[in-house]
C-alpha cells in the first residue's frame, strides 16, 4: 500500500470487493450478487482485500454466484460497539475476543462462538513489536528503553483500539516479569510508559499514520504485521523493526454474526468465508500480509521472517474478561494512570 492510499483508506472505510467461497448459494442477492459485510479492526484492509478476491473465485467456481463484500475498518472496540448499535455485519474479524464477547452478550451470536471454528476461532496470530526510524537513533532495544526521559512513544488508545490493549498488556507482562510478579511495580512501569505518549489515536492505523507520515515519535508500538507493512510499502530505508525479548501472543478472532446473517440469508456464505481463512490458500495469504499462520506447513515455510520472542498469553491476565475489567473498563487501571499532558 502506497502512502497516498494509506491516507485514503480512513476509519470505517467501506470497500466493495467481489469474491467467492464454497457451499450453497446465498439468498441475499442484489443484481445476481450475494452481499456480505465484514466488520474488521484497523490494520486488516490489505489482508482482506486479497482474501476477498481469492475467496470470490472459489465461491464463483463452485456455485456460479458472484459475491460482493463490503469491509468496515476501525479500532476494534469502536467496531464492536458499531455492530451492537446496529451496523449489519455478517461477519466480524476483530482484534481480541473480548470485543466479540461484547457482541455475543447482546444476543447477536452464541456465547460459545469460539467453538464454531478451529483454534478458538483465531485463524492467525500476531504479536507486538517496536517500529523505529532508520538507524534506531534513540537506541531502543527493549521495553525499559521506552520509559527513558526524552523518548516519545506512539500507541493508540486502549479504550477504542484492540491493538492498543495488546500493546498495554505486553508492556505490563514485561514489567511483571522483571519485577518478580509485583503488580505495583508493573503499574509504575506502565504509568511511566504512558507519560511518554504524546497522543492517542483511536486505532492502530491512525497511530501508524502519526508515526510514519506525520513524523511524530521515536517508536511505534505496533502489530507485527503493521510494522512489516510500513517497511514494505512506505520505504525499506526509513524504518526498522525491533523485537523486544518479551511480548504477547495476540489472537485476533473471527465469527459469524448469526442473527444478522440469518436475517440476510447469508449464514452458509459467511461460514464458508471464515473457513476459507484456515485453508492452505487462506493461510498463505495470512503469511503474505505478515500475520503468523496457524497451519504448521505454511508456518514452517515462512518461519524465517518472524523474530523469536517469548510470548505470554492473555491467560496470564486471567483471560479477556478479567483483563478488560481490571485495566480498560471505565475507572480501571488505564483511566487511573493516564493523564494527558501530565
Amino acid at each position: 500500500m502506497k502512502a497516498s492510499r494509506w491516507k485514503v483508506l480512513g476509519l470505517a472505510a467501506l470497500v466493495a470487493v467481489a469474491f467467492a467461497g464454497g457451499g450453497e448459494t446465498a439468498r441475499a442477492v442484489e443484481g445476481g450478487e450475494a452481499k456480505l459485510l465484514n466488520v474488521s479492526y484497523d490494520p486488516t484492509r490489505e489482508l482482506y482485500d486479497d482474501v476477498n478476491q481469492a475467496f470470490a473465485a472459489r465461491w464463483k467456481a463452485k456455485t456460479g454466484q458472484a459475491v460482493t463484500v463490503r469491509q468496515s475498518h476501525g479500532g476494534s472496540g469502536k467496531q464492536a460497539r458499531a455492530v451492537i448499535d446496529g451496523l449489519e455485519a455478517d461477519v466480524v474479524t476483530l482484534a481480541l475476543a473480548y470485543d466479540v464477547d461484547a457482541i455475543a452478550a447482546r444476543g447477536l451470536l452464541p456465547a460459545d462462538w469460539q467453538k464454531r471454528l478451529p483454534e478458538r476461532a483465531a485463524p492467525y496470530t500476531s504479536t507486538i513489536v517496536f517500529l523505529v526510524r532508520k538507524g534506531n537513533p534513540k537506541g531502543l532495544r527493549d521495553w525499559d528503553d521506552l520509559v527513558k526521559p526524552g523518548v516519545q512513544v506512539i500507541t493508540p488508545n486502549p479504550k477504542t483500539s484492540g491493538g492498543a490493549r495488546w500493546n498495554y498488556l505486553a508492556a505490563w507482562a514485561h514489567a511483571l516479569e522483571k519485577g518478580g510478579g509485583d503488580e505495583a511495580k508493573a503499574r509504575e512501569f506502565v504509568t511511566a510508559l504512558f507519560r511518554n505518549v504524546p497522543v492517542l489515536d483511536s486505532g492502530a492505523r491512525g497511530s501508524t499514520t502519526t508515526f510514519v507520515e506525520r513524523g511524530l515519535g521515536d517508536v511505534l508500538l505496533a502489530w507485527e504485521n503493521e510494522a512489516f507493512l510500513a517497511i514494505e510499502q512506505l520505504g525499506k530505508g526509513r524504518f526498522e523493526i525491533v523485537a523486544p525479548r518479551t511480548s504477547i501472543l495476540a489472537e485476533p478472532p473471527v465469527a459469524v454474526v448469526e442473527k444478522n446473517a440469518d436475517r440476510h440469508g447469508t449464514r452458509a456464505l459467511a461460514q464458508a468465508y471464515l473457513e476459507f481463512l484456515y485453508t492452505p490458500e487462506g493461510q498463505e495469504l495470512v503469511a503474505k500480509h505478515f500475520y503468523r499462520p496457524r497451519d504448521r506447513a505454511v508456518a514452517a515455510r515462512h518461519a524465517g521472517r518472524f523474530p523469536a520472542m517469548r510470548l505470554v498469553t492473555i491467560d496470564a491476565f486471567g483471560g479477556w474478561q478479567k483483563a478488560q475489567a481490571a485495566h480498560f473498563a471505565d475507572g480501571g487501571v488505564f483511566d487511573q494512570i493516564y493523564a494527558p499532558g501530565r
